[in-house]
């Protein structure tokens, strides 16, 4: 790992996986224990809210307007060999920046724990996304909440490898 401006960054396959300077101090912090400790501080987090620890993964999209990588803590639940993670953004009314950066580029970068992956992203859709829905009700029991005031439906996104895990 290489210190950048003060903050913590680690290229792995030309990747950058660094800590976001836009986001608020506690997203930033998450993200540097995370790479910093390669996942042992920050794969099991306590929301500010209280509650049960949750899993994160830390996602690496491609921006769709500036093209620049940027890397974003979230909760995930796994299916198989499947992560799953929910565009929920706190119930707000538009999706996630990650979301419609998936949209416009499903290939992205995710770490869980120590280890790296290169992913595939697609929305679930029907059936599957109501069994995924309900499988990240019980990682994460506010989305249910965030679901009833966002005004629109949150996706579902299933990250699927597209290597081998390191």
């Amino acid at each position: 790992m290489s210190e950048r401006g003060g903050d913590v960054s680690d290229r792995d396959e030309g990747v950058i996986f660094e800590v976001p300077a836009h986001l608020p101090d506690w997203i930033r912090d998450h993200v540097r224990r995370y790479l910093e400790s390669r996942g042992e501080d920050g794969h099991m987090w306590t929301p500010p809210t209280g509650g049960d620890a949750v899993p994160t993964l830390l996602l690496v999209t491609r921006g769709r307007k500036s093209g620049r990588l940027s890397t974003l803590p979230l909760i995930y639940g796994r299916v198989g060999e499947r992560f799953v993670v929910v565009g929920s953004k706190g119930g707000a009314p538009t999706h996630p920046a990650w979301f419609l950066n998936l949209s416009d580029e499903p290939r992205a970068w995710i770490q869980v724990g120590a280890e790296r992956l290169s992913v595939e992203a697609r929305v679930a859709e029907g059936g599957e996304r109501r069994e995924l829905w309900e499988a990240m009700l019980r990682v994460f029991p506010s989305y249910a909440e965030y679901q009833s005031r966002a005004g629109r439906e949150i996706p579902v996104v299933v990250l699927e490898p597209s290597s081998i895990p390191r």
